[in-house]
Order: structure tokens, then sequence, then C-alpha cells
């Protein structure tokens, strides 16, 4: 079985929505804004591209990285591993045609047959909606934190407000920076 990993920008209070300065949320590009940039931080960013063997993504996070991660220097591996995306709107038509194999996944179920083919993991980038489904669904294994030492209040949220029996994480790997910023690995106990 395949591991599913979710990888987040997140601040101390759960909101992953616009840390990159997409439009639209009041705080955007918050990862960036009053923080201190120190390359150590972001090292798992590097990591999750060359263990990763495909990435996962929902319909709004595929619509806002298509048009520029395929150029960016930054993501060369995630520009040739395959891509999934979870949508019932999308089609082939609206899939960009250099960013390498992508294909369109209609429900969790696929996502749970996804996970039970042979290959390496899958990394889940943005797509706080499809994690929350993910999340509450059971399907992720595992999650890649960067904290922000950072309380944005209003804002998508990593986790769903569903009421759930609880669910153990175990942190297996953590960092903590200078500039304040926590990394952390939990595997989901199952």
């Amino acid at each position: 079985m395949r591991t599913l990993i979710s990888t987040a920008f997140i601040s101390l209070d759960g909101v992953v929505e616009a840390p990159g300065g997409e439009p639209g949320y009041r705080n955007t590009g918050w990862t960036f804004k009053d923080i201190e940039f120190l390359p150590e931080a972001y090292e798992i960013k590097g990591r999750e591209q060359k263990e990763a063997t495909a990435m996962l993504l929902g319909r709004t996070s595929y619509e806002a990285f298509s048009p520029v991660w395929p150029d960016m220097e930054d993501f060369p591996g995630y520009k040739v591993m395959p891509k999934y995306v979870v949508s019932t709107t999308l089609t082939g038509d609206d899939l960009v045609s250099n960013w390498g194999e992508t294909t369109i996944l209609r429900s969790l179920d696929e996502v749970a047959t996804l996970k039970e083919t042979e290959g390496g993991p899958i990394i889940v980038h943005g797509s706080a909606t499809l994690n929350q489904a993910l999340s509450d669904a059971g399907l992720i294994d595992r999650y890649h934190l960067l904290v922000f030492p950072l309380l944005l209040g209003a804002g998508k949220r990593l986790f769903s407000a569903t009421d759930k029996d609880t669910q153990k994480l175990k942190l297996v790997e953590h960092g903590v920076y200078a500039n304040g910023l926590q990394w952390n690995v939990f595997d989901v106990v199952r």
C-alpha cells in the first residue's frame, strides 16, 4: 500500500489558506511576511520532492499550481512525476500540457484505490478541502507540517470540524528554527 503524505504550511491556529500570496484572503502571503527566511527550515520541501513518487491535488490547488509550478526551477522533480487531481468538474481539456502525466480522480474511493497500487509515497500539496476529506476518511498516513508562529484567525483549516473519534498521531521527526518555525512529521496511528 502506498503512503499518502499531507504536507502543509500551517499557522499555529491551523490555518493553511493562501500561504504563498494567493488572492482573496486577508492575510495572504503570510509565510513570507514578518518571518525571517531561513533556508534550513525548508529542507523538508526538497526531501519531499525526492521521496514522493506522485502528487495528489484538489481542483483549486491544481488550478493555482499548474500555471506556475511547471516552469519553477525549485520543483523539477514535481514536473515529471505523475499527478492526480480529485475533482468532479475538471475535464481533460482543463489540464495543462507542460506538467507531466495528470489523471483526474472523481472520488475518495478512487483515491483509496490509488493507494492500493504499486509505487512509493503520494504527496498532497495545498488542497485544504481535499485534506479534510482525506483525513475524515482515514486515508492520510503521514503529515509534514511546517508550523509558523502566527495566529491568523479566520481562514481555511487543515483539519475539519467534523465530530469524530480521536485520531492519534505519533511524532517521528521534528525541528525548531531561530525564526520560530517548527517542522513536525507525524505518522497516523492506526
